[in-house]
């Protein structure tokens, strides 16, 4: 095995970067970076009918979103190109012509249909579905009549029958396989491409792969790779599979789970902070040591340690998301905060798309009253609309009860008088006015600003109360207190 560390991230571009793939990715970068060595992305596109346009744009951009950079791949170059398997068909092609040469594959005839049939047949046996090999021992003359039908050929590996195919896993341990259960796979389709199997042995091998570290759903490939490093004289790299990630039910995450956001692109689009979901992701199946859950891409390089990938499958927590990006938007400079929700209100339709200064510095402000609440940008929409973009504000029973106390009709009259006195309108001069009507009613603490902050916002918690009462305006305010105060 070579000495330096290469490691691969390796995306099919049947669809956009999934949290699950963006995970697979970081862990592979993590591990390069730790041990000085070499991350390289390879394009995976030999399934062409499944391929999505802009598919493979999308993983580059969304990767470079999060935080990762790699060495080699199909825009920096490298040693070891071409990276896209598209490109690379004439060297699959001389390796799976030199496995029929010394009869480890064959060429199979057999229809989508009869492998149907078969396979059917084999289950209601109650047996494992396999290929049974029919077309092992064609002869010449078959063959040639075969494809006088119309047929054309895929090719096979002729598997090994009766050994065992043990690797030792960096997250499992040791993992057997017995051949007997395999049967011949496909090396290259009827359309003349290669497998993924077939053809991501190559490639690893002659990019020099060292460690292969990917998802739980892999193992089962895992065996087959081996037999095709077998069967050239290869060593293989070492292998490691990392745990599912499952929802809050222990479900397997699901592209069809609708209750969690699965693609990096929605996170970015909902202003996400990428540090944040780099943090996060790279807590899904890894635990440092210690309690600490908060680190940077530079910390995590320092840290991460292959051996401490998890056994068991990794829980999504939205609310654990939710929590993290707001420790990260907490300590925000404003400016990049502003960046990240204003552009969902004016899509809301709630602030204008060309502002006046004045409009510009009140929302500065809204976007700053909500900074500490905020867990990503376009949650400014749900915190600050109920407030501050209807007319009339509802008062669920907890707002009603507090509004029935015995002494609020006073407060609240008194800190209507008051308001006419505000001058200028700002929260330092909205603070005395309040101090003015714990000295006229003689209430004080959340007898005093509770009542005023439930008549103003219809809520028993939030922003700064002068802040939120400075924002809404004298207007806006004096109507509601009059609504209640009658």
């Amino acid at each position: 095995m070579a000495n330096e560390i290469r490691v691969r991230y390796a995306p099919s571009p049947t669809g956009f970067l999934h949290i699950g793939n963006a995970r697979t990715a970081l862990f592979n970068y993590l591990f390069a970076r730790s041990k000085g060595g070499k991350f390289i992305i390879r394009i995976e596109d030999t399934d062409q009918k499944r391929n999505v346009e802009g598919g493979v744009e999308s993983q580059l951009k969304y990767l470079k979103w999060l935080g990762i950079d790699w060495d080699e791949s199909i825009d920096v170059g490298g040693e070891y190109g071409p990276y896209r398997q598209s490109e690379r068909l004439d060297i699959y092609k001389k390796y799976y012509e030199e496995l029929l040469d010394r009869g480890l594959a064959y060429k199979c005839y057999c229809t989508e249909e009869e492998l149907e049939a078969e396979r059917e047949a084999q289950l209601a046996r109650g047996e494992m579905p396999r290929y049974s090999g029919k077309c092992r021992h064609l002869t010449e003359e078959d063959r040639k009549r075969l494809e006088a039908e119309g047929r054309k050929p895929s090719l096979r590996f002729h598997v090994p029958e009766g050994k065992v195919y043990t690797f030792n896993d960096i997250v499992k341990g040791e993992v057997s396989f017995e051949s007997d259960g395999i049967g011949d796979f496909v090396i290259v389709k009827k359309d003349g491409m290669p497998t993924y199997n077939f053809a991501v042995a190559i490639d690893d091998h002659l990019m020099k792969i060292s460690h292969v570290l990917r998802g739980d759903d892999h193992i089962s490939n895992t065996p087959k790779q081996l037999m095709i490093y077998e069967a050239f004289g290869f060593e293989p790299p070492v292998f490691g599979h990392m745990t599912l990630i499952v929802n809050e039910h222990r479900k397997k995450l699901s592209k069809r789970d609708g209750s969690i956001i699965q693609f990096i692109e929605q996170y970015a689009e909902l202003g996400y902070l990428p540090e944040a979901l780099f943090n996060f992701i790279a807590m899904l199946g890894w635990s440092p040591k210690g309690e600490e859950e908060i680190f940077s891409r530079e910390e995590f390089i320092q840290i991460f340690d292959p051996e401490r990938l998890s056994k068991s499958p990794a829980l999504f927590d939205r609310q654990k998301l939710a929590w993290m990006n707001n420790q990260y938007m907490k300590k925000l400079d404003l400016d990049k905060v502003v960046e990240l929700a204003l552009p969902h209100l004016v899509k809301a339709g709630l602030v204008p798309e060309n502002r006046t200064p004045e409009e510009e510095q009140w929302v500065r402000k809204l976007i700053s009253l909500y900074q500490e609440q905020m867990s990503y940008g376009a949650e400014i929409v749900e915190l600050s609309k109920p407030l501050f973009f209807t007319d009339e504000i509802t008062y669920d029973d907890e707002a009603k009860e507090i509004l029935s106390g015995e002494h609020v009709p006073e407060v609240l009259r008194a800190f209507l008088e008051e308001l006419d006195r505000i001058e200028p309108f700002e929260a330092g001069e909205i603070k005395k006015a309040i101090k003015a009507v714990q000295k006229a009613t003689g209430q004080k603490g959340k007898k005093l600003f509770m009542p005023i902050r439930v008549a103003v916002s219809g809520q028993t918690h939030g922003p700064e109360l002068q802040s939120l009462i400075e924002l809404l305006g004298r207007e806006k305010v004096k109507k509601r207190l009059e609504r209640i105060t009658g």
